[in-house]
């Protein structure tokens, strides 16, 4: 007889960083997980090391084909649908609206807002019409990540924030929706997070390191990972909507 988790995951941009980390805390705590990145040689290495409660799916985050791939493997591997879904995939863009390389604008939208409101909406469907009357025994969460300077307006990443204003405006229009149904959605906004993030955003080594400097010790994915883990395990009629997550000494943006 196969194994039975409380709760069955997706998470997007599994392959390193949040992503990673939100993985392996859902697994400690006896969650399974699909997760989805591009990197398929990852993937397989995170199967063979965490085991059967995680499910790789390679794939581009902002294709409709491989996002219903996700929902389908949970049911197929693990019997019953995904009840949280967490929407990480994302890349940045450093610069200010004056000096951002516009060449790199349309793939940042694609991922960052295009391929979350893609997930966002596949998510809610199938969430309502699985969900049904099932609240308040029961619930559904969708956890979306966004970032401090969606919130907080930088210069200097103005143009990777818009994205992620958009993002925060996706999400509140959604628990708005969903609320009512019983499905919680909540947003969680990183500060500076020490990831892959930096090189994909185009960031030198020196601003990281007088990020570093300034800032230090700086948050790890681990970190961002508790606080998810913190709002998908509350009983059902707890929603924590919106979470802020920064490095102690971050006291801008």
């Amino acid at each position: 007889m196969a194994k039975q988790y409380p709760r069955i995951a997706i998470i997007t941009g599994a392959t390193s960083g949040i992503g990673e980390a939100t993985a392996r805390r859902f697994i400690a705590s006896g969650y399974a997980v699909v997760g989805n990145g591009r990197n398929a040689e990852k993937l397989r290495a995170l199967e063979q090391e965490l085991g059967a409660a995680f499910c790789g799916i390679a794939g581009d985050a902002t294709d409709g084909t491989v996002l219903e791939r996700l929902f389908v493997s949970a049911l197929e591997r693990f019997g019953k649908p995904a009840d949280i879904v967490v929407a990480n995939a994302g890349r940045g863009l450093g610069g200010s609206v004056k000096d951002a390389d516009l060449s790199e604008f349309e793939a940042m939208f694609k991922i960052n807002v295009t391929g979350t409101l893609a997930l966002l909406q596949m998510a809610a469907q199938k969430m309502v019409d699985e969900l049904q009357s099932g609240y308040p025994k029961k619930t559904a969460d969708i956890v979306i990540i966004g970032s401090v300077v969606g919130r907080h307006i930088s210069p200097f990443s103005a143009v990777y924030g818009a994205s992620k204003f958009a993002v925060h405006a996706l999400a509140e229009g959604l628990r708005r929706e969903l609320a009512p149904k019983g499905i919680r959605v909540s947003l969680v906004e990183p500060g500076i997070v020490i990831s892959g993030f930096q090189d994909g955003a185009g960031y030198s080594d020196e601003m990281v390191q007088t990020f570093a400097d300034r800032f230090g010790p700086l948050l790890h994915g681990a970190d961002v990972a508790n606080a998810i883990h913190y709002i998908v395990s509350q009983p059902p009629h707890v929603h924590i909507s919106d979470i802020m997550v920064r490095p102690t000494r971050q006291d801008y943006p």
